[in-house]
């Protein structure tokens, strides 16, 4: 799926933009069950800011994919990397409470590093 970005409004200045999924789903590839989570994706653009309504059908796309926390993480930030390239970018995600632990995921993006 092609992720649709749009001109950032002011290219010439460091600011943060923050975007929260509260429902996201996907399914565990052991068990088949669904997963709930939240994600968190905070970026600071350059050129190109990411469009919305393009990043929560992009969400939908995982919503019967069986993928472990961490690749669901890292494959987010390498999407979105990719479609927008920022200045800085950090994925989240926290993941529900399964048999009495829930897990936090973290991946940053750093242009240049």
């Amino acid at each position: 799926m092609i992720i649709e970005t749009f001109p950032n409004p002011a290219p010439e200045r460091d600011y943060e933009i923050t975007h929260i999924n509260d429902e996201f789903t996907s399914v565990c590839p052991k068990t088949g069950l669904p997963d709930f989570g939240r994600v968190i994706v905070r970026y600071i653009p350059d050129q190109t800011c990411i469009e919305l309504k393009a990043l929560k059908y992009y969400f939908f796309e995982f919503r019967n994919k069986g993928i472990f926390y961490e690749a669901i993480t890292n494959q987010i930030l390498n999407d979105l990397v990719a479609c927008c390239e920022p200045r800085e970018m950090e994925v989240t995600t926290e993941w529900k409470v399964r048999g009495g632990i829930n897990s936090v995921i973290k991946a940053k993006y750093t242009k240049g590093a």
